[in-house]
C-alpha cells in the first residue's frame, strides 16, 4: 500500500488543474526531499515493481477497468529508462507497448486521434504510449509547417487550432475516463543541463552511439518553444480524472519511483480484487476436483 509519506510526495508532483499552472516552478532537479543511496533506491523500486505486478494481475483477471500510461519528455530525458524498469515484473499479456514516431501516410489520412485510438488498452490491461496525441501540439506546434501533410481542409487551420486541439484531447480523455479507462499522464522534465550531458555522454561512450541522433540537438534549438507549449498542454489538459505528473528527470532513480509509485497508487484506488466465484461454479470445481482425484 502507498503510504503516507509517499502520497504526499506525489501531490507535490501531480497536476489536476492548469489554472496557474507555470512550469519554471518545478525543478527538474527535484527529488520530493528524498536523499537515497543507489541500492536503497533500487530496493525501493523492486519493492514498487512486485506490487505493480499484484496489482496487474488482479486488473486482468478482473477485466473491468484499463490504463492508459502516457510518456512524453524531450528527448534523452529517460522515457525508454522509465518503461524498461518500471514495468519489468508485468506479465507482458497484461500490458502492450506503442512508440509513436512520425505518422505514415494511412496515418494522416485520418484525423490526429486515429492512430492512437487503434491502439488503446483492452479492459484488464495497461496500455503504455511512448509519446501520444500530444504530439499533435508539441512537436506540430513547434513546427507548423507539418500541418500541411496532415491534408486538413485550409479554412479549418486558424490562429485558435491549438487551443481547439487542447479541447478535443481533454474531451477524449473525459471520455476515456467515462468508459473504464485510467489515463495518467507523464511529463519527464529534465533540465537543459542534463540533457546536454546525456548527449555528450552518447556520442562520447560508444555502446550508446546509436541513441544519439543529430536531430536531437536540433530539436535542442527550439527549447523555449517546446517549454511553452508543454506548459500549454498541461494547462488545458490537466484534470483530476486525467492528472498529469510533471516528474523531475535530471536523476533516474527518482524519476522512475515517482512514475512507479503514482501507477500503483491509481490502481489501488480501483478496488481490484480477483473475480469471486459463484455456488454453482464452486460445485462445479468440487466435480472436477473429485474426478481428477
Amino acid at each position: 500500500m502507498i503510504n503516507k509519506r509517499v502520497a504526499k510526495v506525489l501531490d507535490r508532483f501531480r497536476i489536476t488543474s492548469g489554472k496557474g499552472f507555470r512550469l519554471k516552478d518545478h525543478d527538474p532537479g527535484d527529488t520530493g526531499g528524498l536523499d537515497l543511496q543507489k541500492d536503497h533506491a533500487a530496493d525501493l523500486l523492486q519493492q514498487g515493481i512486485e506490487r505493480l505486478a499484484e496489482l496487474q494481475d488482479m486488473l486482468y483477471a478482473q477485466d473491468r477497468w484499463s490504463m492508459l500510461c502516457i510518456f512524453q519528455a524531450m528527448d534523452a530525458a529517460g522515457k525508454d529508462g522509465v518503461i524498461k524498469h518500471v514495468f519489468s515484473g508485468i506479465n507482458p499479456q497484461g500490458c502492450q507497448v506503442h512508440s509513436f514516431k512520425q505518422p505514415t501516410p494511412v496515418d494522416l489520412d485520418h484525423d490526429f486521434l486515429w492512430r492512437h485510438s487503434v491502439a488503446l488498452p483492452e479492459r484488464g490491461r495497461i496500455g503504455i504510449h511512448n509519446r501520444s496525441w500530444y504530439e499533435e501540439v508539441l512537436v506540430v506546434r513547434v513546427h507548423p509547417d507539418l500541418l500541411t501533410k496532415e491534408k486538413l481542409p485550409p479554412r479549418l487551420v486558424g490562429k485558435t487550432i491549438w487551443e481547439e486541439r487542447l479541447e478535443d484531447i481533454a474531451a477524449y480523455e473525459r471520455y476515456l475516463a467515462r468508459q473504464g479507462t485510467v489515463v495518467l499522464k507523464f511529463f519527464l522534465h529534465v533540465g537543459k543541463g542534463e540533457q546536454k550531458r546525456r548527449f555528450l555522454s552518447r556520442i562520447e561512450e560508444p555502446e550508446k552511439n546509436w541513441k544519439f541522433s543529430a536531430a536531437d540537438v536540433a530539436e535542442r534549438g527550439h527549447w523555449d518553444a517546446y517549454m511553452s507549449a508543454y506548459e500549454e498542454a498541461i494547462r488545458g489538459t490537466a484534470a483530476k480524472h486525467a492528472p498529469w505528473y510533471v516528474v523531475p528527470a535530471d536523476n533516474k532513480w527518482f524519476t522512475r519511483l515517482l512514475v512507479e509509485a503514482a501507477i500503483v497508487e491509481a490502481l489501488e484506488g480501483l478496488d481490484l480484487h480477483y473475480p469471486k466465484v459463484t455456488k454453482a461454479e464452486k460445485a462445479a470445481l468440487e466435480v472436477a476436483r473429485k474426478a481428477l482425484v
